[in-house]
């Protein structure tokens, strides 16, 4: 049975992978291990070694803390992680991917519009 913290620290890795652009194979190539077993890790199928997420997390140009981050303890002590509605919907974090992609000053005039149109609506 998979543990919630490997479940979040796998959603952490694919969020992060997502947002730089990156595929399983490339994070994989630069870790020195197989694709296969990045889709278990970001599965929580597979535990990932404080090691390995050491590789993972400078791969991903991220502190190892970054994995851990929205993680909380319920009430019973149960360790559970805080949803993320918005970084787990693929579309939301290609539509950020392609936002940062934009040059900063084209950026800020497409946020500006972006602000004065859900004012308007």
């Amino acid at each position: 049975m998979t543990h919630p913290v490997d479940v979040h620290v796998g959603k952490r890795i694919r969020q992060r992978r997502w947002l730089t652009g990156m595929t399983q194979q490339q994070l994989a190539q630069q870790v020195g291990i197989k694709f296969q077993q990045i889709q278990k890790y970001e599965t929580g199928a597979n535990r990932v070694s404080a090691s390995r997420l050491w590789d993972i997390a400078d791969a991903l140009d991220v502190p190892v803390s970054f994995f851990f981050e929205g993680l909380e303890k319920d009430d019973a002590g149960e360790t559970t992680a805080v949803p993320a509605d918005l970084m787990g919907d693929k579309e939301a974090l290609d539509l950020v991917r392609s936002y940062y992609s934009i040059p900063e000053n084209q950026r800020r005039r497409l946020f500006e519009l972006a602000r004065v149109l859900s004012d308007v609506a």
